[in-house]
């Protein structure tokens, strides 16, 4: 455990979008890049309501509108002095900059409540969802999109920069209001909405060609989380979920048979997103199409916290390895036990690559990836408390999320993390995830990770390598020692519990020192 305390500061990103406006703070640790989401509070305000029935030159704000978007304000305000968040970047969007009274709204709201907005260019508005995915996927070269109320936000990365981006006025409340009107959508009116989207984006001249097409905003996460709710898996967020094109028709087709009110009904389907869910999602239905894509992989992270990585990461702008530093970045917050975790690492990498070049088995760098993101975090529960850290463990890095890895991935390091100690790995709980071979692998993973745990059990490096050989017999770990460290608990520890080992190897398990 750290011996003080890290200066922690906090700064609030207050999103204004056009459907709904958030609120959120950050704690992070100046000079580095750690960092956590602290708090949140969320209004539905649906700032654009109106806009999209207006077809003259002069779009104004609703003053029903206008009157809850001060009211909002008023709260937030209230909220930062109570909590003494000082730090504040407010931020207004589609519907705000197209409006002619946006910017009388925003010098109300700075009258009444002395908080100060801005209004973001598309382009902006853009930066930051560019920023918001590269600090939270693995992607290098592909496609963004993010579904506002007011306005998408198309963009093409190339490299991890943002090479070109466009804002269009294809938001999910905007397109809902024009082409979907009433309490039921009818073919026609779904079929014009696909024709006039289509069009907008054929003139973009670079969104074709397939390939990587990450998505974020509110629209693309209710959608995600929807298609989620239909599989069998663990209760976890859309980050890294991958909604395909087939299962968003089969979504759209299902909304598309019920009237608004009755939509929030699908489950997954947020009550306040529920009358504008269905144009937001033939709009990303028909980006799919016009792109060529088979899917749209989903992140959590968006416009707010694309603003906050520009403030933590400056000059830097992108994290040099989301993975790593997603890792990295749980195990700190928990304030773990980094020598001893590295330790395990350490052990387990040697095992894991000893018994593949014996032959024993052939898995290969995505496995030790995960193996070692498991070595990293599979104390952190004792946060909670030390009874049963392994299944705390297991909760937080489920529910902390690690951007930069697939649902499948983590449920796979929250596994291999519960399983360090005991118990017999069950792959079951993969749900629809689980793929052919994937009892094998988590119990060699897990055998693998439970050994250097037992080895590494004094917490005092006292074993410093592990040696594998096999010539047709048991298995034979040696164990290469610390001359100035006592071994007796590690190793008697290690001897306690080569089973699982050996049952993924089929082969009996011998530690020696």
């Amino acid at each position: 455990m750290r011996a003080s305390s890290p200066v922690v500061e906090r700064v609030a990103v207050i999103d204004m979008g056009s459907n709904s406006w958030r609120l959120v703070v950050f704690g992070y640790e100046p000079g580095t890049p750690w960092w956590s989401l602290v708090d949140e509070i969320r209004e539905a305000v649906r700032i654009a309501a109106g806009l999209g029935e207006q077809t003259g030159s002069e779009r104004v704000l609703r003053p029903d509108r206008v009157e809850l978007a001060l009211h909002t304000s008023a709260v937030f305000s209230a909220f930062l002095r109570a909590t003494g968040v000082e730090q504040v970047e407010a931020l207004a969007t589609s519907a705000i900059r197209d409006a002619t009274n946006g910017e009388e709204l925003l010098a109300d709201i700075e009258r009444t409540t002395g908080l100060h907005a801005r209004v973001i260019s598309g382009e902006e508005e853009a930066r930051y969802g560019w920023l918001a995915i590269a600090n939270s996927t693995t992607i290098e070269d592909g496609f963004g999109l993010d579904i506002g109320g007011g306005s998408i936000q198309t963009m093409k990365i190339e490299g991890r920069r943002l090479a070109d981006s466009r804002s269009l006025r294809l938001g999910a409340v905007r397109v809902s209001e024009r082409f979907l009107p009433g309490e039921k959508a009818s073919p026609k009116q779904t079929k014009e909405l696909r024709v006039h989207a289509a069009a907008k984006l054929e003139e973009l001249g670079w969104w074709s060609g397939g390939g990587r097409l990450v998505g974020i905003g509110g629209t693309i996460r209710n959608l995600a989380a929807a298609a989620m709710k239909r599989l069998e898996i663990p209760d976890i967020d859309v980050q890294g979920f991958e909604l395909s094109r087939d299962a968003l028709e089969e979504l759209i087709e299902e909304l598309a048979s019920r009237p608004a009110s009755k939509r929030s009904q699908v489950k997954g389907i947020k009550y306040d997103r529920a009358d504008v869910i269905l144009g937001g999602a033939i709009v990303l239905a028909t980006a799919l199409d016009e792109g060529g894509f088979d899917a749209i992989e989903v992140t959590e992270a968006g416009l707010r916290e694309g603003a906050f990585f520009e403030r933590l990461l400056g000059e830097r702008e992108l994290f040099e390895d989301v993975r790593s530093e997603s890792v990295h970045n749980l195990a700190h917050r928990f304030g773990h036990d980094a020598p001893h975790e590295e330790q395990v690492w350490t052990l387990s990498q040697a095992m894991f690559d000893g018994l593949a070049a014996a032959g024993l088995h052939d898995y290969g760098p995505e496995e030790r990836e995960l193996l070692w993101g498991a070595c990293l975090l599979h104390d952190i529960g004792v946060a909670v408390n030390y009874d049963d850290h392994h299944r705390h463990s297991e909760y937080l890095i489920l529910n902390a999320g690690l951007p930069g890895f697939s649902p499948r991935e983590l449920i796979l390091i929250g596994l291999i993390a519960r399983y360090h100690r005991k118990g017999e790995p069950d792959a079951s709980e993969l749900g629809d995830l689980m793929q052919p071979g994937d009892l094998a692998r988590l119990q060699l993973l897990c055998g693998v990770i439970r050994l250097a745990e037992q080895l590494e059990r004094s917490r005092d490096r006292a074993i410093t390598d592990v040696h594998v050989s096999a010539n047709g017999g048991p298995v034979s770990l040696v164990a290469a020692c610390d001359p100035s460290r006592d071994t007796t608990v590690p190793i008697w520890a290690a001897r306690r519990n080569v089973d699982l080992l050996a049952e993924a190897l089929g082969r009996e398990v011998e530690i020696h020192a």
